[in-house]
């Protein structure tokens, strides 16, 4: 059992869109739902940092992010990254694999346990298609990854459940708190812990729409949430800029379990 818990990565490991009730200002995410079942499976002896921060790239990920978390000597560091990457125009798949590797071979080096995630499956996800054949390389990628050095990986390519829209956040981009939670039962399950099958389980059939109210959809996303993506893009900003990380230290996982 795992005592000693560094999660790092980007938004999807910061936890956006999964607001923290406690704290509008904060999500919390399915590292943070990991963390508390782990807290729990450890009776308490457990302690959990999260070092991901919205918008970041892999080098980042994988250089300051990881140097701080080895330093907090873990005994399982989750590294989820390269997303961002992935939506440049120029992403090098076989340079993000041969970093990854780099931090993965680092983590086993000092006796950690690692759990990486793989990207979803995009089919279904409009413009977002278009990124399907880079998922399925980086998810081929990360599976000879593992392959090599012992990782657990949380097989999100596989996830129907998380194909359907309603698991989104509004930008289309983060997931809702319904897919949190079942990511981090993907996450309890990868590592070999009983995180029954509720999480595998398609919502209901969702209530039929208009072409029109599909329409208005599309152009209130790309007003709000792909625009200002875009504007960052080329003045080189990220929307991380001004955020630290959540849980900079080791610390003990407090309270109930999150809804």
């Amino acid at each position: 059992m795992w005592h000693r818990y560094v999660a790092v990565g980007d938004s999807f490991t910061e936890g956006m869109d999964d607001e923290d009730p406690e704290a509008p200002d904060r999500f919390v995410g399915w590292a943070d739902r990991l963390a508390f079942a782990l807290s729990e499976e450890a009776a308490g002896d457990f302690v959990y940092a999260n070092l991901a921060v919205r918008g970041r790239l892999l080098d980042d990920i994988v250089g300051p992010q990881l140097d701080t978390a080895l330093a907090l000597e873990p005994d399982l560091v989750s590294v989820v990254g390269g997303g961002n990457d992935l939506l440049r125009p120029r992403a090098d798949l076989d340079g993000l694999a041969s970093r990854l590797e780099a931090a993965v071979v680092r983590i086993r080096a000092t006796g950690a346990d690692v759990l990486l995630a793989t990207p979803t499956d995009t089919r279904h996800a409009g413009v977002f298609r278009a990124l399907r054949g880079r998922h399925a390389v980086h998810t081929a990628n990360l599976f000879s990854i593992a392959g090599r050095h012992g990782c657990h990986v949380v097989n999100l390519w596989e996830m129907r459940a998380i194909q359907d829209w309603r698991m989104w956040a509004d930008d289309r981009i983060h997931l809702t708190t319904e897919g949190h939670r079942r990511v981090a039962q993907a996450a309890l399950a990868a590592l070999g812990l009983d995180a029954g099958e509720a999480w595998r389980v398609p919502l209901p059939p969702a209530a039929p729409t208009t072409r029109i109210a599909e329409l208005h959809s599309h152009g209130e996303w790309v007003r709000t949430h792909l625009t200002p993506w875009l504007q960052r893009r080329v003045t080189g900003r990220s929307s991380g800029d001004e955020t630290m990380p959540k849980r900079p230290t080791l610390g003990p996982v407090h309270g109930s379990a999150p809804n």
